[in-house]
């Protein structure tokens, strides 16, 4: 079953940030990893306003190319640079089919 990485992002630092997404991706895709979409300018259409900037969804084949993904060396050592650039929520949901 395929696997939803969902993140809503606060930039920080722009061109830092720009060179963390071109990285990640360069890894993703390693993974399977295909990006679904990605928007800015939220509003609430129900319950509280996000107040995050921007939202991006990739699906994976599966949760285990998720899991390899973000658990591998390469992804991890971005992780400080993803920090250092933007503020996160990160959720990941499996397709039931």
């Amino acid at each position: 079953m395929s696997a939803l990485f969902i993140s809503r992002v606060t930039i920080k630092d722009q061109e830092k940030f720009q060179d963390y997404l071109q990285k990640s991706k360069e890894i993703a895709s390693q993974h399977g990893a295909e990006l679904l979409a990605s928007g800015k300018d939220p509003r609430a259409l129900s319950g509280r306003a996000d107040t995050h900037q921007l939202a991006v969804v990739v699906r994976f084949p599966t949760i285990a190319a998720l899991d390899a993904w973000h658990d591998s060396k390469a992804y991890q050592d971005l992780i400080p640079l993803r920090v250092e650039s933007s503020d996160q929520e990160i959720t990941v949901y499996q397709l039931a089919n």
